[in-house]
């Protein structure tokens, strides 16, 4: 057995989120030493508080505790935990056996939620921070990869079969819609959240009553100082002995959001790829199949759908554990949130770098597209071309019996002897259109297809998505990294 606190290296497991996937930036947020460490600022804040408010400590206290913030003995503290099967008292002996005149002073008032959840609040606070900016910048190369191909025609598709012509840049600008949704309520969640402060085993306060015999306003002045060295604006003013765990619903629901987000995004890549309209980067070096040297796989786009859709599904997991908090707090909660909430914020992470990684190289072929629209256009045009010839003194409803025919004729070449749509010749050789042979090429160009594609492609971004990304913009020249 590997000796307590050891399970690093290549003989035990590790998360692929930690060793392979997520940033080094995310990973240090929900590491054993940040962690713990926060757990000792928290300590020390609060004894600063206490001693400002007026209980006998010493600065001698203050400045041991601050000496030694760094100074953790992981393998003590899990010796200690192995004995006394409770964590947070294992790291008060473990901050106690380095800062003897500080002993007495740790963790006083407090119960273990007082760190414990007052760290997971920074920690989640924190890790948004570093989501927000990766989120903004995936939606800025987006932005310039719209706004580059804001004109040019491709087929639209609903239900994947083929519709009205569209441009590349505006079914992008549906990516980029629903991105800054995310963008938005990620923000508004951090922004939303609130710190447990400084509230007792039952949320009553109790404790710092009697610590300071009864004055009211000076645990009031507690709460809000401790509130504040943390940086948080507000704190609960009602929790049970934890925060309530409906906020970690409102944090895995935006994060299951921007999941689904990217899962559409990059679904939608993976099948272009597969009509040759467009990839996503492909290095030189790169190996597409150990078996089929001339593929060129979605790799990217796939990693993405496959880990958006894990943090989807980690939803769950808060949704349940809120449901069956008893009463002021039931300790089911914790090993699922060790969890849940750090697998969902490493998952976020790694589809955001993924993502950006993608958006800064996608490669369109605008020629395969072009062969694409050719194919469908002419049924597409049969309309404009009626009404061409009823303009030119034609029948409307002699002009459609025409055309019909000539379509399933078309149609019958493309599907059952596999060639090219021939509508276009068999018009151009019927003597019945020979009034708007002329107006053919007009007719067919494409760009009279797209609507106002372009002209919605510069107003969004200019309108919507410009304002949006108007704070992040000094991080924006930032380039993505990829793990593996």
């Amino acid at each position: 057995m590997a000796a307590a606190g050891d399970r690093g290296g290549h003989d035990s497991y590790r998360s692929p989120l930690a060793s392979r996937y997520a940033s080094p930036e995310m990973c240090f947020l929900f590491s054993d030493k940040y962690k713990f460490r926060t757990w000792r600022q928290l300590w020390l804040w609060l004894a600063e508080a206490e001693q400002t408010l007026g209980l006998p400590i010493t600065d001698e206290q203050i400045q041991e505790m601050k000496s030694n913030l760094d100074n953790i003995d992981f393998r003590m503290a899990a010796e200690e935990e192995k004995q006394l099967r409770h964590d947070v008292m294992a790291h008060v002996h473990t901050f106690a056996h380095c800062c003897p005149k500080a002993a007495s002073i740790i963790h006083l008032g407090a119960t273990s939620c007082y760190v414990g959840d007052n760290t997971d609040l920074i920690i989640l606070r924190n890790a948004f921070d570093l989501l927000l900016p990766k989120l903004a910048r995936v939606i800025s190369r987006l932005a310039d990869f719209a706004k580059e191909q804001a004109d040019l025609p491709t087929l639209g598709f609903t239900h994947f079969q083929p519709a009205q012509l569209t441009t590349v840049g505006k079914r992008c600008c549906l990516w980029i819609q629903d991105l800054c949704m995310d963008l938005q309520n990620l923000k508004r969640v951090r922004d939303e959240l609130r710190f447990r402060g400084v509230k007792g085993t039952t949320g009553t306060q109790a404790s710092f009553l009697q610590l300071f015999e009864g004055d009211d306003q000076k645990v009031e002045q507690l709460d809000k100082m401790v509130t504040e060295k943390a940086g948080f604006k507000r704190a609960f003013i009602i929790t049970g002995q934890t925060y309530t765990r409906k906020v970690d619903i409102e944090v895995l629901s935006v994060l299951a959001s921007l999941g689904a987000s990217v899962h559409k995004i990059c679904t939608d890549i993976r099948l272009l790829a597969n009509l040759k309209e467009m990839e996503e980067p492909f290095e030189k070096q790169q190996i597409g199949s150990s078996a089929m040297p001339y593929k060129r796989n979605p790799m990217r786009s796939e990693r993405c759908c496959s880990l958006a859709r894990h943090l989807m599904a980690l939803v769950m997991d808060p949704l349940q554990t809120a449901s069956v908090q008893w009463f002021e707090r039931t300790l089911d909660d914790s090993a699922n949130r060790r969890i849940c909430l750090a697998e969902a914020f490493l998952t976020a992470d790694t589809v955001l770098n993924t993502l950006q990684n993608i958006s800064e190289g996608l490669v369109v072929y605008p020629k395969v597209i072009e062969r694409r629209v050719r194919q469908e256009l002419p049924f597409m045009a049969t309309e404009n071309i009626i009404m061409a010839m009823v303009k030119a003194g034609g029948n409307r409803q002699d002009c459609h019996e025409k055309i019909r025919v000539l379509s399933q004729q078309a149609a019958a070449v493309v599907k059952q002897e596999g060639g090219d749509n021939d509508l276009i010749e068999r018009i151009q050789a019927d003597a019945y259109f020979s009034p708007i042979h002329s107006q053919l090429d007009h007719l067919l160009d494409p760009s009279s297809f797209t609507g106002r594609a372009s002209q919605q492609v510069q107003r969004f971004l200019e309108e919507e998505v410009c304002p949006l990304l108007k704070p992040y913009e000094s991080v924006m020249k930032v380039k993505a990294e990829l793990c593996l």
